[in-house]
């Protein structure tokens, strides 16, 4: 049987036009194989714009002169547990040097799954996924991707590492958690289609987006960063929920999937990595789903795994996987030597090399890069500075405020200036809970506020809170997206509801923590620790909004998907008038809150 040459076999599949098949084939016949086997591995920056006479920039330099590697992923700086974005002139500065220095032009991404603002200062604060998952909100992720696409443009960045399509059901998921649209599945695909279609609107804006992390990394209880995670469930199981949204994403035309670092025994009894699985990457997504489009892997220096394999041969079995692009390897030099070294041996083929790369040099040829590879960085500010990019995203942080309990309707706060915060930060410097505190004491002026830090031994706990007796509620608020709060915080926690002065807890994090503090007298969850939704909690308690979201995940007995207490704004200071209440579907002649039990 003859074989079909490898950009005939890309039109059959629909991935390339004649057109940029054509451009494409035109390109790759000017490489050399090995830097053919360059594009295929995209390095990491950090958006900052280090001196042309540093290490770093030399670093940067070498890969993007010499190795010729495809691309850049912008990712953050970690210093003593702050993360650090990139400032956006920097950032473009940075790009552009880099696009003049390739030979090919380079393409970037990042994992704007929040918008520019999970990776870039001074961009629109998205809240996470499980707030629009809270909001059931679906025009809401239309409108997230249209604008972020417009905001990666802007930036110099050409690929999205977005939409998460994992199906969160595993409580003590350190990784996924709120990130993800919610436990259910088909939610999860309308959330994940909206953000494709969205962020595929705009013709002058295009972007590459890549749904992740497959096979689905949503019932899993290791964080892929430390080590391999594992998804214990049947085939049938993946095919009926973590399946459901990559099959829209991919009806939707995402152009990519990313990969995780797990084990699936049901698709791969040898328990490999998915990345590294031809089952899993050729069998399953290749084949069964039928995805034509690019397949990058997770970060490469991800310990998931990195214990498990070697860095050169994870690039290798990640290729033979079916592999298209290679994010973040640790060594880009040692990965692309290892590569070639496996095609000297015949274990890998030019042929299959050039399948890959040429869908890469066609998404280049798309996304209009051998035209323009630069960006202007005056004109970044006219689209990052959007009024009403802002108001959208505020919006949403509104609606996805979820109230689960509500003992003696403590929520809105009766006294709100007797009351006493305390906010649970991982650090004294962190800048999570600097937005709250701000909104709550500007509300509140006479009100007692409490910074905690983390690391704190229960005695410096209880001595930094103090007696509270005399507070009138006291409000608990948490960001960590862990299965548990660190350290000595849930014997604070503890004691406080334990104590005379009832309690609301609020997460800005993980809303599974409810289950371990199951008296506490009243519960909200925000579902995300960006501005915005502290800004919409902080307002939810004033009762200064409706509080209409709706639980997107289970907790264990104590509250079912789509439950919600609905509480009316301003109930006792007017906020909404009979009309207005009427019009949102609420009573004004009935109780200020209404539950909403088993509600699909």
């Amino acid at each position: 049987m003859r074989t079909l040459p490898v950009v005939a076999t890309l039109l059959i599949s629909g991935w390339l036009s004649s057109a940029d098949a054509q451009s494409a084939k035109s390109l790759l016949r000017s490489m050399s194989l090995r830097d053919r086997v360059a594009q295929m591995v995209v390095g990491v920056c950090y958006g900052d714009l280090p001196s042309a006479k540093s290490r770093e920039f030399l670093k940067y330099r070498h890969w993007v002169k010499d190795l010729h590697i495809g691309g850049f992923i912008v990712n953050n700086r970690v210093r003593y547990g702050l993360v650090k974005n990139a400032e956006p002139h920097s950032m473009i500065l940075f790009l552009n040097q880099m696009q003049r220095l390739s030979k090919t032009p380079l393409l970037v991404g990042g994992d704007f799954e929040r918008g520019a603002s999970m990776r870039v200062s001074d961009t629109t604060p998205f809240p996470h996924n499980m707030a629009y998952g809270a909001a059931r909100d679906y025009e809401a992720s239309r409108y997230e991707g249209l604008m972020t696409a417009r905001e990666a443009r802007a930036l110099g960045v050409h690929w999205l590492f977005a939409p998460d399509a994992d199906v969160n059901l595993n409580a003590d998921n350190p990784v996924i958690n709120i990130r993800s649209y919610g436990e259910n599945a088909d939610d999860v695909a309308k959330h994940v289609a909206a953000y494709i279609d969205g962020a595929h609107s705009d013709p002058k804006n295009r972007v590459l987006l890549a749904a992740k992390h497959f096979p689905g990394h949503g019932d899993t209880s290791i964080d892929s960063h430390e080590d391999l995670a594992r998804l214990d469930a049947t085939r049938e199981r993946i095919n009926a929920v973590e399946m459901v949204p990559f099959r829209a994403a991919i009806e939707h035309g995402v152009d990519a999937v990313m990969t995780a670092h797990m084990a699936v025994p049901a698709l791969d009894p040898s328990e490999a990595p998915a990345t590294v699985s031809g089952r899993i990457m050729t069998g399953l997504l290749r084949e069964d789903l039928g995805f034509k489009g690019l397949i990058v892997t997770d970060a490469m220096n991800m310990s998931g795994l990195t214990k498990q394999v070697g860095a050169g041969e994870a690039a290798v079995r990640s290729i033979e996987a079916g592999v298209d692009v290679l994010l973040m390897p640790p060594d880009p030099e040692l990965v692309i030597k290892a590569i070639m070294k496996a095609i000297d041996s015949k274990r890998l083929t030019a042929k299959r090399i050039d399948q890959s790369v040429l869908k890469i040099l066609d998404a280049k040829v798309k996304l209009g890069l051998y035209k323009k590879r630069t960006v202007d960085p005056e004109a970044v500010s006219d689209v990052l500075d959007d009024e009403d990019e802002l108001a959208a995203a505020q919006k949403v942080a509104d609606h996805g405020v979820t109230l689960i309990r509500n003992q003696s309707d403590l929520v809105p706060l009766a006294v709100p200036q007797k009351s006493c915060l305390v906010i649970s930060v991982g650090i004294r410097m962190s800048s999570f809970g600097q937005r709250f505190l701000e909104e709550y004491r500007r509300r509140a002026p006479q009100a007692r506020i409490i910074l905690v830090d983390n690391s704190l031994p229960a005695a410096a706990l209880d001595s930094a809170v103090g007696d509270l007796s005399a507070c009138s509620a006291i409000i608990f608020a948490s960001y960590t997206t862990n299965p548990n709060l660190a350290g000595d915080l849930p014997l604070l926690l503890d004691r406080l509801i334990a104590g005379p002065v009832p309690v609301v807890f609020i997460t800005f994090g993980n809303p599974y923590l409810l289950a371990k503090y199951p008296k506490v007298a009243a519960y909200m969850a925000a579902f995300s620790t960006t501005p915005t939704s502290e800004s919409a909690a902080a307002k939810a308690l004033f009762g200064e909004i409706p509080i209409t979201g709706r639980m997107p995940v289970s907790i264990s007995g104590l509250a079912q998907y789509g439950d919600g207490l609905q509480v009316q704004a301003g109930f006792e200071s007017k906020h909404l008038d009979s009309k207005s209440l009427d019009s949102k579907g609420l009573d004004p002649k009935s109780s200020k809150q209404k539950t909403l039990q088993n509600l699909r």
